[in-house]
């Protein structure tokens, strides 16, 4: 029960690491608050994290409109009654390509999915956290936002999560005095449905990890759950490298 009693907004929830993270946090006593566009998805998980006991919410919408980042605190206050938490992951990869053959749409939609979402979810978190008296927030980055040596055309997607980054650390700063922690996950090659279902990718993308393999998406939830707990309460402005060792095969 490392979330006992704590209340905690997950966004791109309807998929991969978010939809992982939903029934663990709730199996470790959290109250969630799910964000997606896909809102019959999110009605199912709530219904099933409900009667396994536990108690969610959700509110359906792209997090990429501050509305509906304000909209998720204001379902966290009003339903459970504050926020101690945020796990924002909503993202995406985009088409990959060189630079030059890149639309500017595609270039917008990445940063806007990736960077801006995060920054709005925590503009619109922090307030509720400082109320609480403190609190964690958890992004999602990756890997490739810092060592991205070997994996190319994927310009939009290292420039957000290297953007990222800095935004998580500014954040840590700017709010350690108010007891708000922040800091990111780094995954590496997950089994979700952003990596695609081609097996022969898999083996591709499995093969430059040192682990040999993928991770799945409850690892990844896993190590977000850490950082959200009491347990790293001494650890504020960290990328924690979830990635099988990639990292450090490209230093």
């Amino acid at each position: 029960m490392r979330l006992k009693d704590k209340t905690i907004i997950i966004t791109g929830a309807s998929s991969g690491i978010g939809a992982a993270a939903a029934p663990l946090f709730a199996r470790h006593g959290a109250q969630v608050v799910l964000g997606a566009r896909r809102g019959d998805i999110l009605e199912q998980t709530v219904a099933e994290i409900a009667a396994s006991g536990g108690h969610a919410a959700y509110v359906a919408g792209d997090v990429g409109d501050p509305d509906v980042a304000q909209s998720l605190v204001e379902k966290a206050v009003t339903t459970f009654g504050g926020l101690d938490g945020g796990f924002n992951n909503a993202g995406m990869v985009g088409p990959m390509g060189p630079v030059t053959e890149m639309t500017d749409q595609t270039w917008a939609e990445v940063i806007q999915t990736n960077l801006t979402s995060a920054f709005l979810s925590a503009r619109a978190q922090i307030p509720a956290l400082v109320a609480q008296g403190g609190g964690s927030l958890v992004f999602t980055g990756s890997f490739v936002g810092v060592a991205n040596g070997g994996m190319p055309g994927m310009a939009a997607y290292a420039a957000s999560k290297a953007g990222l980054m800095g935004l998580v650390q500014s954040l840590a700063i700017d709010w350690a005095g108010n007891g708000v922690r922040v800091n990111a996950v780094l995954p590496g090659g997950t089994k979700t449905a952003m990596a695609g279902d081609d097996p022969d990718m898999h083996d591709f993308v499995a093969k430059l990890h040192p682990v040999k393999r993928l991770a799945t998406p409850d690892e990844i939830a896993q190590a977000a759950l850490f950082l959200l707990s009491d347990e790293a309460s001494f650890v504020t402005g960290a990328p924690l490298a979830v990635d099988g060792g990639m990292s450090v095969r490209m230093l």
